[in-house]
């Protein structure tokens, strides 16, 4: 039976709030801490979940050693002291006991498991490597590690605690959905699950799970949209009579080459610039292209996939056929120039999300 609920993802930047700097500091230290021993933790659980799954084909072993994986206590024929899914959460107690919340580790060690068991096909054929965790990767936490989440009015904004640090939102303008879903969760409206904190470029964020409910639409499943992706138009769609086309190349295309062609301008331009400060004065003005392209891209299929979505729902279309995908996305892989201006996995992710939750089935040829 499909799920009636979604899980969705907000990136939400939170503010240490202690009164002092000493007391900032010393939070902040913590929080780099224990996404150290996450880092360590989550290379070391792979490549012994890796090793656990490939100990059959150690032939060179002894013929008489024993290589299930199962407890001892509950199979004669078992190698391990404990159960499977101890064995990483038991390493990790006898290494980082003290030095980082257990809770964390615990979400940390359950995600892996999950993830491994997903992908240990491919990894068994070699189509597959193992993941490699980097040292600024986000650390994982159960809900119940949460406490305390209210707005409060003299600061505006949503205060918690976590793990007995406390923490305020900044939701800047806000333009999306964000102040209305910590309302929500606040009066207990939606439920919040494993989510990460993620420390990046000086900054704290925390990147919020939430379980919500499907938008419900009256949407008729024999009924189909037929969309077209491709560099000319990025998106084409019909259904019966009813036709659309969304975006153009002068929109998409041109101006994400402008872009590329005045960021190489003021790279080239940064020879001739005056270098009081080094460096970073020389390259100032090339670095406020830095995310001017991706920003603009990320933007541009955000509305795309919204138009889309709003077409078959008020055509009614339960069903959207992506036509022709394989085909082009061989193309691309062909051309440069197309690979690197192609940003329609994007816009299949996107559209994939939002066709999910209007409860639309989303169908790729």
């Amino acid at each position: 039976m499909e799920k009636s609920t979604l899980k969705l993802t907000k990136k939400i930047q939170v503010l240490i709030d202690l009164p002092t700097k000493e007391e900032k500091k010393e939070a902040i230290g913590k929080l780099y801490q224990w996404q150290n021993r996450c880092f360590k933790a989550a290379n070391l659980i792979v490549s012994h979940l890796y090793v656990q799954e490939m100990i059959k084909d150690f032939f060179y072993l002894s013929e008489g050693i024993r290589y299930k994986l199962a407890d001892e206590k509950k199979d004669e024929d078992g190698i391990l002291q404990c159960s499977r899914i101890n064995t990483t959460y038991r390493m990790m107690s006898d290494r980082f006991k003290g030095e980082i919340p257990m809770d964390i580790l615990s979400c940390l060690n359950t995600s892996l498991i999950a993830t491994f068991n997903k992908n240990k096909t491919e990894y068994w054929k070699g189509l597959r490597s193992l993941e490699n965790f980097k040292r600024d990767m986000a650390f994982p936490f159960g809900s119940r590690c949460m406490s305390r989440l209210s707005y409060t009015t003299n600061k505006k904004a949503f205060c918690f605690r976590l793990f007995s640090i406390p923490f305020k939102t900044y939701l800047g303008k806000d333009f999306t959905d964000k102040r209305k879903l910590l309302e929500r969760l606040e009066k207990g409206n939606i439920k919040l699950c494993t989510s990460h904190i993620q420390l990046k470029d000086g900054k704290i964020f925390w990147l919020a799970v939430f379980e919500i409910e499907k938008e419900k639409y009256r949407l008729m499943p024999e009924k189909i949209a037929e969309a077209s992706l491709s560099l000319e138009y990025p998106i084409v769609v019909k259904t019966g009579k009813a036709r659309l086309t969304i975006g153009t190349q002068e929109e998409f295309l041109y101006r994400r080459l402008a872009i590329q062609a005045a960021r190489k301008r003021a790279q080239s331009g940064a020879t001739y610039c005056k270098s009081g400060k080094g460096r970073k004065r020389k390259l100032k003005a090339a670095d406020r292209f830095r995310n001017t392209e991706s920003n603009y891209v990320s933007q541009r299929i955000h509305v795309y996939s919204r138009k889309l979505i709003d077409f078959c729902i008020k055509h009614q279309a339960g069903t959207l056929i992506l036509l022709n995908q394989e085909d082009k996305i061989g193309i691309a892989k062909e051309e440069e120039f197309v690979l690197r201006n192609w940003s329609y996995y994007d816009l299949m992710t996107k559209i994939k999300y939002k066709a999910e939750k209007a409860g639309i089935e989303l169908i790729i040829d």
